[in-house]
């Protein structure tokens, strides 16, 4: 039986589109164009570093997210706030905290975005980042790290992500259950993959599309 629910980020709680495209602004290239190659990489389950890489060969991102901060201290640069949650986020996370589950946010994401998320105020029990833990998934350490924090057995954890690589197939190989939702560059395309039917417990469209499926457990 689940008894907690955990979340990934990027494209499961926060809506990148405006990250993407100052980046886009940043290198010099249109914002049709870095989407484009982010869901290019998407679809053939490559890191989003990688589109660095195709529109910039020797891209160093870490210098350039260094100069970045110190041409524009004081801007979002390649960070979020709470208006880049997705619209259906605080309605369903309560709405699963009500009926009982913990909820628990836990996924790949720089340890500045941990301060981000805890000023959201956000309806759960705990939040957690990869750099915070320095594991990073899909490293079988972090869905241990996602058990420890949870205080639950893998069995009674139901894993929220966009992607098959980072997270359902991860999460299912730490002996958890797995969601993928269809949203964001990843989720849709991942989707289309016919082991999203075979591999994920649940493939969902919105975030309110959980407890209902749970209740029909």
């Amino acid at each position: 039986m689940i008894k907690a629910l955990v979340f990934d980020v990027g494209e499961t709680l926060i809506d990148e589109t405006r990250i993407w495209s100052r980046w886009a602004d940043r290198l010099g290239v249109t914002r049709l164009t870095f989407l484009g190659v982010i869901g290019g990489v998407a679809a053939l389950e490559r890191s989003h570093r990688d589109a660095f890489e195709i529109v910039r060969p020797g891209f160093d991102v870490e210098a350039e997210i260094e100069a970045w901060r110190r041409d524009d201290p004081d801007g979002l640069r390649n960070n979020f706030d709470a208006d880049d949650l997705y619209p259906d986020v605080r309605e369903a996370l309560a709405g699963l905290r009500a009926a009982g589950y913990q909820v628990v946010v836990a996924g790949n994401q720089p340890v500045r975005a941990y301060r981000a998320l805890v000023d959201m105020d956000l309806p759960v029990d705990s939040i957690h980042t990869s750099d915070g833990w320095g594991v990073a998934k899909p490293a079988p350490a972090f869905f241990a790290k996602v058990a420890e924090v949870a205080g639950r057995s893998p069995e009674e954890i139901l894993y929220v992500g966009d992607r098959l690589d980072n997270d359902v197939r991860a999460a299912k190989k730490a002996g958890m259950s797995a969601a993928l939702i269809r949203r964001g560059p990843w989720g849709f395309l991942h989707a289309e993959n016919p082991e999203a039917a075979e591999s994920a417990d649940l493939v969902i469209d919105s975030l309110h599309d959980l407890l209902p499926a749970l209740k029909a457990q």
